[in-house]
């Protein structure tokens, strides 16, 4: 194995987006979507970054992420901001109309008011 290796793992499996593979087996190495990373050697790096989801069509998404370390770390940290949902508890500003510097009271109506203007 050369000095020079990277990261790869499999995409995460989602149909919406096109990713459909859960496994995956390259020259003896198994890759499964809930492994994470495997460090793999330059050459195995270059033939991954080359493999689609659906074999034998370039316009499926691309199957592995092949990434430097730095690089990993940069997308793990993206994935995991973007996977915390926002909760109600959090800091949220508030939005207040355009215009106005306080809200409207509702329009009084009543349904009784309305009936007698009908007969």
């Amino acid at each position: 194995m050369s000095n020079k290796t990277r990261l790869a793992r499999l995409k995460a499996y989602d149909p919406k987006h096109g990713c459909v593979l859960r496994r995956y087996t390259y020259r003896g190495i198994k890759f499964q979507e809930d492994r994470g990373w495997l460090r793999v050697d330059e050459e195995t790096a270059k033939y991954l970054e080359g493999v689609h989801q659906v074999p034998g069509d370039a316009h499926t998404p691309r199957a592995f992420d092949v990434c430097t370390d730095e690089e990993a770390k940069k997308l793990e940290e993206r994935e995991e901001k973007e996977s915390k949902p926002t909760l109600a508890t959090d800091a949220v500003r508030v939005a207040t109309p355009r215009g106005d510097t306080e809200p409207a009271p509702p329009p009084k109506t009543s349904r009784s008011s309305a009936a007698t203007k009908k007969s």
